[in-house]
């Protein structure tokens, strides 16, 4: 039997951090669909197009092939027409592209059956934004992941420094505020809490009681 876990919240909460942990515990798939739209903006803007332009992006759409491939480890890999692009992917510029195109139904269309595709032959943990209310809304497990402003830039700002990205906190955090709106106003799956969906609040929590509550959250709803 195939489980599916559905992780929600806002950039920066630390979906991918703490599903990735959660998934090589308990040997499911781990499913970062943040890093398939970084996949498809990062292919648009190499091409030169406009990512918030559906005209230059849908056009597009059939010149990309995406693949996922797991390591050993299991984590996820994104290959972009043959290319390696996780490391690419997770430049500064590429997340607002993702946030751009993801707005865009054309391609959230394109990215659907792939995403369903992985939950009906495995056993998953996904995290993004509208997994619990549009990919997978009969996941048996359902958490709207979230923190403060203030500390999920200082996370995300944290990672950029050890890239050797000296991006100001500031901005950072701006870009963060900015993501939010876009993400929550946008016409097509807007960023929300599903109905049935456990919140959990890290910005207290260090990385490993981050863990254990995410994963106190399955065990009480999923026998495994």
């Amino acid at each position: 039997m195939n489980y599916s876990i559905a992780i929600d919240g806002p950039s920066g909460a630390g979906k991918s951090t703490l599903a990735k942990a959660i998934a090589a515990r308990l040997g499911f798939y781990y499913v970062d669909t943040g890093a398939i739209y970084r996949t498809v903006g990062l292919y648009i803007a190499r091409q030169g197009g406009s990512c918030a332009d559906p005209a230059d992006v849908e056009p597009r759409l059939p010149e990309i092939h995406i693949e996922l491939t797991y390591g050993e480890d299991g984590l996820q890999h994104m290959i972009l027409n043959g290319e390696d692009v996780t490391s690419a992917i997770r430049e500064n510029a590429v997340s607002q592209y993702a946030s751009q195109v993801s707005a865009i139904p054309a391609v959230r269309d394109f990215l659907l059956e792939m995403q369903r595709d992985l939950a009906r032959t495995h056993s998953v943990i996904m995290d993004g934004r509208d997994i619990g209310t549009v990919v997978l809304p009969d996941a048996d497990v359902k958490v709207y992941l979230t923190a403060s402003v203030e500390q999920r830039a200082l996370r995300r700002w944290k990672e950029l420094q050890e890239k050797g990205d000296d991006t100001p906190l500031e901005t950072v955090e701006k870009q963060i505020m900015e993501r939010d709106y876009n993400d929550s106003h946008r016409e097509i799956a807007p960023l929300r809490q599903a109905e049935d969906a456990v919140v959990l609040d890290t910005s207290e929590l260090d990385l490993e009681e981050s863990i254990e509550a995410l994963y106190r959250i399955v065990k009480e709803r999923v026998s495994l």
